[in-house]
């Protein structure tokens, strides 16, 4: 096959055996890479009810068939599981260069089955495999593995993908990082490792990606550079990163403070991205064949607060800082570089911090909980000592380290309510009642709280021509405006379709969601030219679905009902007290009734059995007892 290594490696850890097994080209036609690979291998590997943190759960590392070559923003990697901090579908997915380094040493899957009785780590060189004793790895930081795994290999251009001491420690919401500041982060993929006992995989390959048409490839590759790189956005982005988002978010009513109890945060200017381009930033720097070079590199010369490294990322400024009434930009650049050395998902950690915060507000949670611990807004130093003790196991009895929503379910109902999470996720920096697609997108997400699964954003930031263009003239201009619920539920459901995609090829969201530049024709024509198949753009628009489906499929099997697609109270009763929001709700039940419909779902987001069969999936309806 073109633009595929061919081949997937099959580790069980517990048997200490590696097979190499021969990718299927049905497979890959009908299911892309990545993302596409991963909810399958899932659905049809793993038992309904499993305990994600049990042997019987698989751990799978994909990438897609233009990882690895020069088509841009394809520096990307997927990582999946049965979730142990959802219980449901579990992925995250990360930039810097280990994604193409799989494919370079040859392979388009890892799978990781069973546990190791010590601390190991596998090492994949050009084609082969071995696990090697990680004894002496245990309980060091992501950077300090990185480091003595390449001393040990003696090999300084070996990638590797690592846990901190929170995946050791099995805090649900742990991450894994590569390239010291590239975070795998969301749905607790990090503990999955640390159940596994496996410490770390460090990849080297000198191969190559040969794809079917090279000279056609090769031009629209470099034409989809011209294009992302002429549209006006590009220009901030690339001077920015996407920190300036605290900026125009803030602007929007969209930044989430306060545990979300509002949408403005008074002291955004002192930790967006124009202080830290005056005061931090050193250059720019990029994952791999990406011409946005957004990962800035950022320094804190001096004072308690010193560090340096990539970021921090829009999500991480808010996470820990507006979120948490934290202004201290030197001090939320610092728990950044913690949470990457300690392997922490910065969503989740900023989201229980701040949940806990608000309950000893409010008096639910005291000093007798806390062990004397006080949890004031915006306090750096209290902010420090948590996340050290949670990527150690030592707050509350361990109690946070189960995640926002399990504690909640152990304060009780009064704490309940002040949990900011969707399926056990905790939700991202954005405030559904400042657009109402991001509001559904975070319920129809199927790994809980998300703004990547559909990611919206072009009727927030002004693509009106965009719009026009995907969906037609008759949706605007209600379409375009992000206050009105009308059309969001098809924008949404399109969207997570082509998202689908986009984590199948797997490239980055930037320039394919914003700027909204590539879209289903332009993956057709890409994956065209690398594979010599015949992808027309209905095609890839059925997969994309299909794909999406099958995740939901995973979810309804774990148990997951429409019960479970809820905001909390917070975005439906409790109007935005400020901003230009102020008094807007989401408008949760009617989008999602229309959202069904065009998926063509029941009342208790089902899909027909119409659907499962138009989709090639009536070997899962028949799974889920979905009748003709």
């Amino acid at each position: 096959m073109f633009a595929y290594a061919g081949k997937i490696l099959r580790v069980d850890l517990s048997n200490k055996k590696i097979r190499i097994e021969k990718l299927p080209e049905e497979f890959a036609q009908n299911y892309i890479g990545g993302n596409g690979f991963a909810a399958r291998t899932l659905w049809n590997e793993i038992e309904k009810g499993i305990d994600p943190l049990g042997p019987r759960n698989k751990l799978i590392f994909s990438v897609g068939p233009v990882t690895g070559t020069i088509y841009p923003r394809t520096g990307r990697y997927e990582i999946s599981a049965k979730s142990p901090l959802t219980n449901g579908y579990g992925e995250a997915n990360s930039g810097g260069f280990f994604g193409p380094e799989m494919k370079y040493a040859g392979f388009d899957m890892f799978i990781f089955e069973g546990v190791s009785e010590s601390p190991v780590y596998v090492y994949v060189n050009n084609g082969k495999a071995e696990i090697k004793d990680a004894t002496d790895l245990w309980g060091k930081t992501t950077w300090e593995t990185e480091e003595e795994i390449r001393r040990e290999l003696e090999n300084e251009m070996v990638r590797v993908a690592s846990i901190g001491p929170a995946g050791e420690n099995l805090v649900r919401f742990s991450a894994v990082i590569t390239n010291k500041y590239n975070a795998a982060a969301r749905t607790g993929m990090g503990a999955v490792m640390g159940s596994k006992k496996l410490k770390a995989v460090a990849v080297y390959g000198t191969g190559d990606v040969k794809v079917y048409d090279p000279e056609k490839f090769f031009d629209f590759s470099k034409e989809v550079y011209k294009r992302l790189l002429s549209d006006p956005f590009s220009k901030s982005h690339i001077e920015y990163g996407t920190r300036i988002l605290i900026e125009l978010m803030n602007e929007i009513g969209r930044l989430p403070t306060k545990n979300f109890q509002m949408g403005v945060f008074e002291n955004a200017h002192k930790i967006g991205g124009e202080v830290i381009k005056r005061k931090y930033k050193v250059r720019n720097m990029a994952c791999c064949f990406c011409p946005f070079r957004c990962k800035d590199y950022t320094k804190v010369p001096t004072g308690k607060y010193k560090n340096e490294g990539n970021g921090p990322e829009y999500e991480t400024l808010c996470s820990l800082g507006s979120k948490l009434l934290h202004d201290n930009l030197e001090a939320i650049m610092y728990v950044g570089q913690l949470c990457n050395q300690y392997g922490l998902d910065t969503i989740s950690t900023g989201g229980v911090i701040g949940f806990i915060m608000e309950l000893y507000e409010r008096g639910i949670l005291t000093k007798s909980h806390t062990g004397g611990v006080e949890l004031n807004w915006g306090d750096s130093e209290m902010i420090i000592e948590l996340v050290e003790k949670i990527a150690h196991g030592e707050t509350f009895d361990k109690a946070l380290i189960e995640g926002t929503q399990r504690f909640a379910k152990m304060m009780g109902k009064d704490a309940e309510k002040y949990a900011m999470t969707v399926k056990g996720m905790d939700i991202s920096a954005q405030d559904g009642r400042a657009q109402k697609s991001m509001g559904l997108s975070h319920v129809t997400a199927n790994r809980g709280a998300d703004h990547l699964t559909s990611y919206e954003v072009m009727s927030e930031v002004g693509f009106p021509k965009a719009i026009e263009e995907r969906f037609g003239k008759h949706v605007m201009p209600e379409a375009a405006d992000r206050l009105d619920p009308k059309y969001k539920p098809l924008m949404v459901r399109d969207c997570e379709n082509f998202c689908a995609i986009s984590d199948s090829l797997i490239e980055c969201k930037f320039g394919t969601i914003w700027p909204p530049v590539i879209y289903f024709k332009d993956n057709a024509k890409t994956l065209n030219y690398a594979t010599g198949w015949s992808y027309s753009e209905k095609d890839l628009r059925r997969i994309g679905e299909r794909i999406f489906v099958l995740e939901r499929a995973f979810i309804l099997r774990e148990g997951f009902t429409s019960k479970d697609d809820r905001l909390p109270e917070r975005f439906t009763k409790e109007p935005a007290p400020v901003g230009p929001n102020k008094g807007h709700i989401v408008e949760i039940d009617d989008m999602l009734r229309e959202y069904y419909r065009l998926r063509d779902w029941d009342e208790r987001g089902y899909p027909s059995y119409r659907k499962m069969e138009e989709l090639d999936l009536l070997d899962v309806a028949s799974e889920l007892g979905i009748e003709e």
